[in-house]
Protein backbone atom coordinates (compact mmCIF):
# COMPACT_ATOMS: atom_id res chain seq x y z
CA UNK A 1 0.00 0.00 0.00
CA UNK A 2 1.67 3.22 -1.22
CA UNK A 3 1.31 6.77 0.66
CA UNK A 4 1.13 10.04 -0.41
CA UNK A 5 4.04 11.98 1.04
CA UNK A 6 5.50 14.49 -1.31
CA UNK A 7 3.39 17.13 -3.35
CA UNK A 8 4.47 19.66 -6.17
CA UNK A 9 3.80 22.89 -6.37
CA UNK A 10 4.60 24.35 -10.09
CA UNK A 11 5.39 27.96 -9.16
CA UNK A 12 7.42 28.96 -11.99
CA UNK A 13 4.98 30.80 -14.23
CA UNK A 14 5.46 34.27 -15.20
CA UNK A 15 1.89 36.10 -14.02
CA UNK A 16 1.71 38.11 -17.46
CA UNK A 17 -2.23 37.85 -16.46
CA UNK A 18 -1.80 40.09 -13.58
CA UNK A 19 0.76 42.73 -14.60
CA UNK A 20 1.95 45.03 -13.38
CA UNK A 21 1.43 44.04 -9.71
CA UNK A 22 3.39 40.67 -11.01
CA UNK A 23 6.36 42.48 -12.42
CA UNK A 24 8.25 42.21 -9.42
CA UNK A 25 6.00 39.89 -6.83
CA UNK A 26 5.51 36.20 -7.80
CA UNK A 27 1.54 35.82 -8.72
CA UNK A 28 1.85 32.80 -5.40
CA UNK A 29 2.12 35.67 -2.91
CA UNK A 30 -0.54 37.52 -4.30
CA UNK A 31 -3.07 38.00 -1.04
CA UNK A 32 -5.96 36.34 -0.37
CA UNK A 33 -7.35 38.65 2.38
CA UNK A 34 -4.22 38.38 4.42
CA UNK A 35 -2.77 35.01 3.28
CA UNK A 36 -1.04 34.61 -0.05
CA UNK A 37 -2.33 32.25 -2.38
CA UNK A 38 0.22 29.71 -2.18
CA UNK A 39 0.03 29.51 1.66
CA UNK A 40 -3.45 28.47 1.34
CA UNK A 41 -2.49 25.89 -1.39
CA UNK A 42 0.52 24.46 1.24
CA UNK A 43 -1.87 24.66 4.09
CA UNK A 44 -4.28 22.64 1.87
CA UNK A 45 -1.60 19.99 1.51
CA UNK A 46 -0.29 19.76 4.88
CA UNK A 47 -4.03 19.36 6.44
CA UNK A 48 -4.17 16.36 3.62
CA UNK A 49 -1.01 14.71 5.19
CA UNK A 50 1.83 15.92 2.77
CA UNK A 51 5.08 16.33 4.74
CA UNK A 52 7.58 16.59 1.90
CA UNK A 53 6.36 20.02 -0.28
CA UNK A 54 8.56 20.61 -3.81
CA UNK A 55 8.76 23.77 -5.46
CA UNK A 56 9.55 24.54 -8.92
CA UNK A 57 10.62 27.81 -9.15
CA UNK A 58 12.60 30.58 -11.29
CA UNK A 59 14.71 33.16 -10.20
CA UNK A 60 12.19 35.76 -9.95
CA UNK A 61 10.30 33.95 -6.94
CA UNK A 62 12.97 34.17 -4.00
CA UNK A 63 9.79 35.58 -2.24
CA UNK A 64 8.52 32.35 -2.56
CA UNK A 65 11.43 30.74 -0.36
CA UNK A 66 11.50 33.51 2.12
CA UNK A 67 7.85 32.93 2.77
CA UNK A 68 8.02 29.71 3.87
CA UNK A 69 11.67 30.93 5.90
CA UNK A 70 12.28 31.96 9.32
CA UNK A 71 12.22 35.58 9.93
CA UNK A 72 14.26 35.57 12.92
CA UNK A 73 14.63 39.68 13.16
CA UNK A 74 10.62 39.60 12.90
CA UNK A 75 9.94 37.29 15.17
CA UNK A 76 12.47 38.61 17.82
CA UNK A 77 10.67 41.87 16.96
CA UNK A 78 6.69 40.70 17.38
CA UNK A 79 8.32 38.83 21.17
CA UNK A 80 9.54 42.00 22.04
CA UNK A 81 6.61 44.11 21.87
CA UNK A 82 4.51 41.08 23.09
CA UNK A 83 2.97 40.39 19.98
CA UNK A 84 2.54 37.28 20.83
CA UNK A 85 -0.68 36.03 18.43
CA UNK A 86 1.22 37.26 15.68
CA UNK A 87 3.98 35.57 16.31
CA UNK A 88 2.43 32.47 16.66
CA UNK A 89 0.55 33.67 12.92
CA UNK A 90 4.20 33.70 11.26
CA UNK A 91 5.92 30.99 12.86
CA UNK A 92 2.95 28.37 12.21
CA UNK A 93 3.22 29.09 8.32
CA UNK A 94 5.48 26.34 7.67
CA UNK A 95 4.38 23.36 10.65
CA UNK A 96 6.91 20.97 12.40
CA UNK A 97 7.35 17.80 10.82
CA UNK A 98 7.17 19.51 6.91
CA UNK A 99 9.75 20.32 4.78
CA UNK A 100 10.88 22.39 1.84
CA UNK A 101 12.63 21.78 -1.15
CA UNK A 102 13.14 24.15 -4.05
CA UNK A 103 14.55 23.78 -7.74
CA UNK A 104 14.65 25.85 -10.54
CA UNK A 105 13.14 25.34 -13.95
CA UNK A 106 15.49 27.40 -16.14
CA UNK A 107 12.95 28.48 -18.98
CA UNK A 108 8.96 28.33 -18.82
CA UNK A 109 8.70 25.04 -20.42
CA UNK A 110 5.42 24.18 -19.95
CA UNK A 111 3.34 22.31 -16.68
CA UNK A 112 4.52 19.29 -17.67
CA UNK A 113 8.38 20.06 -17.55
CA UNK A 114 7.99 22.04 -14.86
CA UNK A 115 7.00 18.37 -12.96
CA UNK A 116 9.70 16.73 -14.74
CA UNK A 117 12.05 19.01 -13.04
CA UNK A 118 11.20 17.38 -9.32
CA UNK A 119 11.68 13.94 -10.83
CA UNK A 120 15.10 13.37 -8.43
CA UNK A 121 13.32 14.33 -5.77
CA UNK A 122 10.56 12.48 -6.01
CA UNK A 123 11.76 9.23 -7.26
CA UNK A 124 9.91 5.89 -7.14
CA UNK A 125 7.14 7.32 -5.47
CA UNK A 126 3.59 8.81 -6.28
CA UNK A 127 2.71 12.36 -5.42
CA UNK A 128 0.67 15.31 -5.80
CA UNK A 129 0.63 18.53 -8.18
CA UNK A 130 -1.14 21.49 -6.89
CA UNK A 131 -1.67 24.18 -8.75
CA UNK A 132 -2.25 27.79 -6.36
CA UNK A 133 -4.00 29.39 -9.38
CA UNK A 134 -6.62 26.91 -8.34
CA UNK A 135 -7.93 28.46 -4.84
CA UNK A 136 -10.14 25.20 -3.54
CA UNK A 137 -12.38 25.48 -0.64
CA UNK A 138 -13.49 21.50 0.16
CA UNK A 139 -16.63 21.33 1.81
CA UNK A 140 -16.00 18.46 4.65
CA UNK A 141 -12.29 18.50 4.00
CA UNK A 142 -9.73 19.41 1.76
CA UNK A 143 -9.77 18.54 -1.72
CA UNK A 144 -6.45 16.42 -2.00
CA UNK A 145 -7.48 14.61 1.21
CA UNK A 146 -10.36 13.87 -0.42
CA UNK A 147 -8.27 12.47 -3.59
CA UNK A 148 -5.52 11.01 -1.29
CA UNK A 149 -8.79 8.74 0.25
CA UNK A 150 -9.21 8.00 -3.02
CA UNK A 151 -5.73 7.05 -3.88
CA UNK A 152 -6.12 4.97 -0.87
CA UNK A 153 -8.88 2.93 -2.06
CA UNK A 154 -8.02 2.39 -5.92
CA UNK A 155 -4.28 2.70 -5.96
CA UNK A 156 -3.98 4.52 -8.85
CA UNK A 157 -3.77 8.00 -10.48
CA UNK A 158 -6.53 10.35 -9.22
CA UNK A 159 -7.26 13.65 -11.47
CA UNK A 160 -9.81 16.32 -10.35
CA UNK A 161 -12.26 17.51 -12.73
CA UNK A 162 -15.05 19.46 -12.31
CA UNK A 163 -18.25 20.22 -14.64
CA UNK A 164 -17.60 23.22 -17.11
CA UNK A 165 -19.62 25.38 -19.23
CA UNK A 166 -19.34 24.18 -23.21
CA UNK A 167 -18.48 26.67 -24.18
CA UNK A 168 -14.81 27.41 -22.30
CA UNK A 169 -13.41 23.52 -22.91
CA UNK A 170 -10.60 25.46 -25.03
CA UNK A 171 -9.36 26.68 -21.36
CA UNK A 172 -9.38 22.86 -20.16
CA UNK A 173 -7.59 19.52 -20.07
CA UNK A 174 -10.98 17.61 -20.91
CA UNK A 175 -11.13 14.25 -19.57
CA UNK A 176 -13.12 11.15 -21.65
CA UNK A 177 -14.94 8.97 -18.95
CA UNK A 178 -16.74 5.57 -18.40
CA UNK A 179 -19.72 7.00 -16.85
CA UNK A 180 -20.90 10.14 -14.59
CA UNK A 181 -20.36 8.73 -11.17
CA UNK A 182 -17.94 11.00 -9.08
CA UNK A 183 -15.27 8.71 -9.24
CA UNK A 184 -14.50 7.50 -12.96
CA UNK A 185 -12.32 5.68 -15.08
CA UNK A 186 -10.51 7.99 -17.69
CA UNK A 187 -10.23 6.25 -20.99
CA UNK A 188 -8.70 9.28 -22.60
CA UNK A 189 -7.88 12.84 -21.87
CA UNK A 190 -7.43 16.55 -24.55
CA UNK A 191 -5.59 19.52 -24.14
CA UNK A 192 -8.28 22.57 -24.81
CA UNK A 193 -10.38 21.16 -27.60
CA UNK A 194 -12.79 22.97 -29.54
CA UNK A 195 -16.37 22.98 -28.05
CA UNK A 196 -17.43 20.66 -30.59
CA UNK A 197 -14.63 17.98 -29.91
CA UNK A 198 -14.68 17.66 -26.34
CA UNK A 199 -15.54 14.57 -25.16
CA UNK A 200 -17.32 15.11 -22.05
CA UNK A 201 -17.86 18.89 -19.88
CA UNK A 202 -15.54 17.52 -17.06
CA UNK A 203 -12.70 19.80 -16.62
CA UNK A 204 -9.31 19.26 -15.00
CA UNK A 205 -8.29 21.52 -12.29
CA UNK A 206 -5.20 22.30 -10.67
CA UNK A 207 -4.92 18.91 -8.40
CA UNK A 208 -3.29 15.21 -9.74
CA UNK A 209 -1.98 12.26 -7.68
CA UNK A 210 -0.11 10.70 -10.18
CA UNK A 211 2.26 7.66 -10.07
CA UNK A 212 6.02 7.68 -11.17
CA UNK A 213 5.73 6.16 -14.20
CA UNK A 214 4.91 9.71 -15.55
CA UNK A 215 8.25 11.09 -15.31
CA UNK A 216 9.37 8.39 -17.98
CA UNK A 217 6.57 9.04 -19.87
CA UNK A 218 7.10 12.98 -19.61
CA UNK A 219 10.80 12.57 -20.80
CA UNK A 220 9.61 11.02 -23.65
CA UNK A 221 6.74 13.71 -24.41
CA UNK A 222 7.74 16.15 -27.49
CA UNK A 223 7.04 19.88 -26.59
CA UNK A 224 3.61 21.33 -28.46
CA UNK A 225 3.88 23.94 -31.26
CA UNK A 226 4.22 26.45 -28.37
CA UNK A 227 7.86 25.02 -26.96
CA UNK A 228 5.71 23.25 -23.90
CA UNK A 229 6.07 20.30 -22.93
CA UNK A 230 2.25 19.36 -21.67
CA UNK A 231 1.40 17.28 -18.13
CA UNK A 232 -2.11 16.12 -20.19
CA UNK A 233 -0.09 14.88 -23.04
CA UNK A 234 1.90 12.10 -20.96
CA UNK A 235 -1.14 11.75 -18.75
CA UNK A 236 -3.00 10.70 -22.26
CA UNK A 237 -0.05 8.33 -22.64
CA UNK A 238 -0.08 7.00 -19.18
CA UNK A 239 -3.59 5.77 -19.72
CA UNK A 240 -2.24 3.04 -22.17
CA UNK A 241 -0.63 1.63 -19.75
CA UNK A 242 -2.43 2.29 -16.14
CA UNK A 243 -5.73 2.81 -14.94
CA UNK A 244 -6.22 6.64 -14.40
CA UNK A 245 -9.28 8.02 -12.32
CA UNK A 246 -11.19 11.51 -12.67
CA UNK A 247 -12.55 12.82 -9.87
CA UNK A 248 -15.72 15.50 -9.05
CA UNK A 249 -14.05 17.21 -5.75
CA UNK A 250 -16.61 18.69 -3.19
CA UNK A 251 -16.11 22.44 -2.43
CA UNK A 252 -15.77 25.74 -4.53
CA UNK A 253 -12.85 26.06 -6.89
CA UNK A 254 -11.85 29.74 -7.50
CA UNK A 255 -9.58 30.19 -10.34
CA UNK A 256 -7.48 32.44 -9.36
CA UNK A 257 -5.40 32.82 -12.15
CA UNK A 258 -8.10 35.16 -13.64
CA UNK A 259 -8.34 38.28 -11.94
CA UNK A 260 -12.19 37.76 -11.87
CA UNK A 261 -11.52 34.39 -10.05
CA UNK A 262 -9.41 36.48 -7.69
CA UNK A 263 -11.85 38.98 -7.08
CA UNK A 264 -14.51 36.26 -6.49
CA UNK A 265 -12.16 34.60 -4.01
CA UNK A 266 -10.76 37.62 -2.13
CA UNK A 267 -14.78 38.33 -1.69
CA UNK A 268 -15.70 35.15 -0.89
CA UNK A 269 -12.68 34.36 1.63
CA UNK A 270 -13.30 38.32 3.47
CA UNK A 271 -16.97 37.09 4.24
CA UNK A 272 -15.86 33.91 6.24
CA UNK A 273 -12.82 35.93 7.99
CA UNK A 274 -13.50 35.77 11.58
CA UNK A 275 -12.24 39.55 11.82
CA UNK A 276 -13.64 41.25 9.21
CA UNK A 277 -16.98 38.94 7.62
CA UNK A 278 -19.52 41.79 9.55
CA UNK A 279 -17.81 44.74 8.49
CA UNK A 280 -17.23 43.93 5.33
CA UNK A 281 -20.32 42.13 4.58
CA UNK A 282 -21.71 45.91 5.36
CA UNK A 283 -19.54 47.75 3.24
CA UNK A 284 -20.17 45.45 0.05
CA UNK A 285 -23.98 46.49 0.59
CA UNK A 286 -23.33 50.14 0.95
CA UNK A 287 -21.40 49.73 -2.53
CA UNK A 288 -24.20 47.42 -4.02
CA UNK A 289 -27.17 49.96 -3.08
Amino acid sequence: MQKINKAIFPVAGLGTRFLPATKANPKEMLPIVDKPLIQYAVEEAVRSGITELIFVTNSSKRAIEDHFDSNFELEATLREQGKNDLLDIVKGILPDGVSCAYIRQKSPQGLGHAVLCAKQLVMNEPFAVLLADDLIDGTNQPCLKQMIDKFTEMQASIIAVEKILASETKKYGIVDVTSEEILTLIRGIVEKPEPNRAPSNLGVVGRYILTPRIFTLLENTSSGSNGEIQLTDAIATLLLEEKAYAYQFQGKRYDCGSKLGYLEATVAYALKHPELAADFKRSLEMLVT
